[in-house]
């Protein structure tokens, strides 16, 4: 047997440069947080080739001088842990080994000036040796550089994806990392093209809106809620403004970019009543909470966190993001669709019509009126119907009307969409997709969530087979389901009894419902009130599932009385901007629009 043996320095930083630097990507996220941590307020970052060439990051931080340089160039220093007490982080980074893993697989410039100093200094070491040391000019602050990034490590080269790819990585990470702190100015460069630019000071929502996407200032409503010790802050899109993919969900926990199983299905069940299923939420949310009841030190990479009460953090964000889209529920994101608007703006091409009078010799005299022929005729001879139509007389509008947001009804087209007079433009509406809304919330209010809880005994329980662990997650959530109105038990290693499911699932099929309840706790974690919270997403589409065969359908000629009445509940009735499955329930086309469409603007 081969003898035990200490690995040299270099490749012990190789083996860990595997866990910190996969690509570019989290190289500049480790450079960026290290700037952030000297307290900078400006942080310039500059990458070629998406990162694979060069990655330069310069801030006007604390800096370093000559032999704190050394010592950050050896694994496990920091200045982030002045003690031992690693549960009080409060920095980015905290475990000393970004710098030295990522000296081992690049060419590493580093240059640093402390505040007051007269001069900086510089070191360069390539792939873990030492090539270059001396005085440098610069102001004071840091600057790293990063070259040839596994330039010696041909086999981990060539699992990096093309420059494009790598360049759309190392985007996200600035990104995240900016709208984390809007107190810093940020500049990002990639070539020759200037990328973004942000100032420092700007307020949290505007940071996140010209990051994320510029209108969702107008279409998400702020957060800003407080539970104990625990904070939520940010911006959360309406539902009816969704992505196809859940890329632009940013989540922040202390200020630290995570990408969290627990928090991400928290988002998922706020929106659950409100979204579509193949559709996404677009929103940044920060939640801060002590630091000693989070785990940040879970991965090198620091993007995953654990939390001392998982079910109260997911709890808080469920009813936080809930809370706060009641505010905005009335509102619908979706405005007139702009294809559909440009086909406005083209004149109609309408048929040339055959004259009633065409025919007829002028130079005769007639003693007789001839009659209207039946039909309009078109250019081909087709005779179209005449055209017929209905009007009630229009009523002025109230003096309270401002009080109105969407209007007093004019009238119905197609039996399907109320068309409505607001104070400031004309208001469209679904009426199906409103009502089902309506009648959503209405069983709510009504107490229909308690009822649907009821539990349906079985005449025969049901034993359902699935694996050991699945068992042991249902059975730790057996009580809280129970409460719910699903009685389920261990019935063997690998099989739990089912005695009675909610009274609105009676229908379902047990099995599918257990593995359904047991698959999301595995995702989200063995928690009690997570599995409650999936049967309660289940109930909601029950709920959902009545209202839309309760209300009023698509094709129903409604009284101008009735539309008044819908419009008015609308107006009360919490997130009646969108329906059930996410979809707007009223657009309006301001005044100024319908004034453009025939060219008074």
């Amino acid at each position: 047997m081969p003898a035990i043996r200490r690995l040299p320095e270099t490749l012990v930083n190789r083996i860990a440069a595997g866990e910190v630097v996969e690509r570019p990507a989290a190289a500049l996220k480790e450079l960026i947080e290290n700037a952030i941590d000297s307290g900078a307020t400006l942080i310039a970052v500059k990458i070629a080739e998406g990162g694979l060439a060069r990655i330069e990051v310069t801030d006007d931080g604390c800096g370093m001088a000559a032999e704190e340089m050394a010592l950050a160039l050896e694994r496990h220093a920091t200045s982030k842990l002045p003690d031992d007490a690693i549960e009080q982080v409060a920095t980015l980074g905290f475990r000393g080994e970004a710098l030295p893993s990522i000296a081992s697989v690049a060419r590493l410039t580093l240059e640093s000036r402390p505040h007051g100093s007269a001069e900086g200094w510089k070191r360069v070491i390539d792939h873990g040796e030492l090539r270059e040391e001396g005085p440098a000019a610069l102001p004071p602050g840091t600057r790293v550089r990063v070259e040839n990034l596994f330039g010696k490590v041909p086999a981990r080269r060539k699992f990096l994806r093309t420059p494009r790819s790598e360049y759309a990585a190392c985007h996200d990470i600035v990104r995240r990392l900016a709208m984390a702190r809007p107190d810093v100015a940020f500049t990002f460069e990639h070539g020759e093209r200037r990328v973004f630019g942000l100032q420092a000071g700007q307020p949290l929502d505007r940071r996140v809106s010209e990051i994320v996407a510029r209108e969702l200032a107008d279409n998400g409503v702020a957060i800003d809620l407080e539970r104990g010790d625990m904070r939520l802050t940010g911006i959360a899109g309406l539902p009816t403004y969704n992505r196809g993919v859940a890329d632009h969900q940013y989540l922040f926990v202390n200020g630290r970019p995570v990408k969290d199983r627990l928090l991400t299905g928290a988002v998922r069940g706020a929106y659950a009543d409100m979204l579509a299923r193949d559709r996404h939420a677009v929103l940044a949310l920060f939640l801060d909470l002590p630091p000693e009841d989070v785990d940040v030190n879970v991965h090198p990479a620091k993007t995953e966190v654990r939390f001392r009460d998982s079910a109260a953090v997911r709890g808080f964000i469920v009813s936080g993001l809930r809370q706060a889209l009641a505010t905005g529920d009335r509102r619908s994101a979706q405005a007139p669709d702009a294809a559909a608007m440009g086909r406005w703006q083209a004149e109609p091409a309408a048929p040339a019509l055959e004259s009633i009078f065409s025919g007829r010799d002028w130079s005769q005299p007639s003693t007789s009126v001839r009659e209207p022929a039946p039909a309009w005729r078109g250019q081909g001879g087709d005779a179209e119907p005449v055209p017929q139509g209905r009007a009630e007389q229009a009523a002025p509008l109230p003096e309270d009307a401002a009080e109105y947001p969407l209007g007093i009804a004019r009238g119905q087209v197609a039996s399907t969409y109320i068309v409505a007079e607001a104070a400031d433009g004309l208001v469209i509406v679904d009426q199906h997709a409103a009502h089902e809304r309506l009648v959503l919330e209405r069983l709510r209010a009504a107490g229909a969530g308690d009822s649907v809880a009821r539990a349906q005994a079985l005449l025969i329980p049901e034993v359902v087979e699935l694996d050991e662990p699945a068992c042991d997650r249902l059975e730790d959530a057996a009580e809280r389901l129970g409460e719910l109105g699903l009685a389920i038990e261990r019935f063997g290693p690998a099989a739990m009894l089912v005695r009675s499911v909610p009274h609105s699932l009676r229908k379902g099929d047990p099995q599918k419902l257990l593995q359904d309840i047991a698959d999301d706790l595995a995702l989200n974690g063995p928690t009690d009130d997570r599995g409650s919270l999936l049967l309660g997403e289940k109930l909601d589409l029950v709920l959902a599932t009545m209202a839309c065969h309760g209300s009023v359908r698509a094709g129903r000629v409604l009284s101008v009385a009735e539309m008044n009445a819908l419009l008015r509940e609308m107006e009360r009735t919490p997130r009646s901007g969108q329906c059930n499955h996410g979809r707007p329930t009223w657009v309006k086309l301001k005044m100024e629009d319908v004034e453009k469409l025939f060219g008074r603007h």
